[in-house]
């Protein structure tokens, strides 16, 4: 990925539409720092404390492993609202 592409994902939700690519109001969203996936926002609003503290596994094409890959992030220690990359799966 080069940075044009980097910078055409930063800022938008990850599995939305790139017709309405932003943050929406009303919403609690987490920073993916990291990555892959890095600059994308996750949407955690409906997300219960004990499914955020386990972190998430998001599929990319983007990783190590291409289509059908996973890229793992986990809440950053002290700052929830950043999830730090930890690593990709097949």
């Amino acid at each position: 990925m080069d940075s044009g592409d980097e910078q055409l994902l930063r800022g938008r939700i990850y599995g939305t539409d790139y017709d309405h690519p932003g943050p929406k109001p009303g919403r609690s969203y987490a920073e993916l720092v990291g990555g892959p996936l890095d600059g994308l926002l996750l949407d955690v609003t409906l997300w219960r404390p004990e499914e955020i503290d386990v972190g998430v596994s998001l599929l990319t094409e983007l990783g190590q492993f291409g289509p059908g890959g996973r890229a793992l992030y986990i809440p950053r220690p002290g700052d929830p609202a950043r999830w730090e990359w930890d690593g990709d799966s097949p």
